[in-house]
This record gives structure tokens, C-alpha cells and sequence, in this order.
């Protein structure tokens, strides 16, 4: 019993003898590979280069990006900066119109050449804003984007959901709305009665 707890002893004292010898030799591993990780200097100096150039470029872009939009805001704010007030004008075209249809009897006269008169210039003025009426044709199919219906009415000659007739003008300024058209959609043909089926039997 003596003698296995002595070889034990010695086997543990060779053990403890040979730490450090692993260790060293672990050391030694690790400062290698630390050094083969190491760039050579003027790698270094190129990935920091290139690095630098990169975000050289990339600032570059966003300044320019940033250029554009601003100069496309500005130009924006000019062509729609009056929108209200072209809005607001509107309802006086309107009026001015129905006041124009109903002098239609006296063409002829001072007055209604005088009318005459101002709405060109209204109109003038408009052309010269960018405001286009929006052209709609009796039938077409009804738009959401670009008309509001306000009427539906039956119609054995237009087809249902199409454009029966314009009820108020819309008008654009380029490529934005400033007011929808207002219209009279169909419904399609009108449903016939229960008495009106009777009739048509006899």
C-alpha cells in the first residue's frame, strides 16, 4: 500500500515538473501567431487608404444626393407655393362661368363682352400658373384619383361605373391635383318594376 501511494507521489511530482515546459511552449505559440497577424506597415497605410477613399466617395454621393433634393424642393416650392390661393380662385371661375352661360342670350352686348374680357385674362393667368383643366369625356370610366362622383344615375347608354356628364370642372397644376372633377356616374339601366313587368305580359 506504502509503495502505491510513493509511485503516485512521483508520477504527480513529473506532472507538475512539466507545466511549465507546456506553458512556455504555449507562449511561445501564441507571440508567433500574434506576430503573422501583424500587416506589414505599408499594408496598413493602403487599408487605411482605401478605407479613407470609400468614405471619401460615400460623402461625396450623399452630398450631391442632398444637392439634388434640395434643388428639386426649391423648384417644387416655386411651381406649388401658390396652390391655396389657385384653389381658393376657383369657385370664382365657377361662378363667373354660370354668369357667362346665362348671358349667352345677349352675346352681342357691351356687357357680355366686357365678361368676355375677364375671363380670358382668368383664364390667361391660369395658363400662365401651370393650371390645365382636366379634359373628361361623357362615358369614360370614373377615375378616384382624378374624379369625385357626386350623382348616381341610371343610364341605358352609359355603362355602369363610366362618367354619365361633368357636373363641376377639375384642373391640375403640372402633375398634381388641385381639384377633382365632379361627376355623374351610371348605375347602369334602370331596374324595371314589378307593375312595368305586369304591362309588358298583357
Amino acid at each position: 500500500m506504502q509503495e502505491n501511494t510513493s509511485e503516485t507521489a512521483k508520477e504527480n511530482e513529473e506532472l507538475v515538473d512539466d507545466l511549465p515546459a507546456e506553458n512556455e511552449e504555449a507562449q511561445e505559440t501564441t507571440e508567433q501567431a500574434a506576430a503573422a497577424e501583424e500587416l506589414d506597415p505599408w499594408e496598413q497605410l493602403e487599408q487605411e487608404a482605401a478605407q479613407w477613399k470609400d468614405k471619401a466617395v460615400r460623402a461625396t454621393a450623399e452630398l450631391e444626393n442632398f444637392r439634388k433634393r434640395m434643388a428639386r424642393e426649391k423648384q417644387d416650392a416655386v411651381r406649388y407655393g401658390n396652390m391655396r390661393l389657385l384653389e381658393e380662385l376657383l369657385p370664382v371661375l365657377d361662378n363667373f362661368n354660370m354668369g357667362m352661360m346665362a348671358a349667352e342670350k345677349e352675346q352681342g352686348s357691351m356687357l357680355y363682352m366686357g365678361m368676355n374680357m375677364v375671363l380670358q385674362q382668368i383664364e390667361s393667368f391660369l395658363a400662365s400658373q401651370n393650371v390645365e383643366e382636366i379634359v373628361v369625356a361623357d362615358g369614360a370610366e370614373f377615375d378616384p384619383k382624378i374624379h369625385e362622383g357626386l350623382l348616381q344615375e341610371a343610364s341605358d347608354s352609359v355603362e355602369k361605373g363610366h362618367i354619365i356628364r361633368t357636373v363641376r370642372k377639375g384642373y391640375k397644376v403640372g402633375e398634381r391635383l388641385l381639384r377633382p372633377t365632379n361627376v355623374a356616374v351610371s348605375t347602369g339601366p334602370a331596374e324595371e318594376s314589378p307593375a312595368e313587368d305586369t304591362e309588358k305580359s298583357e
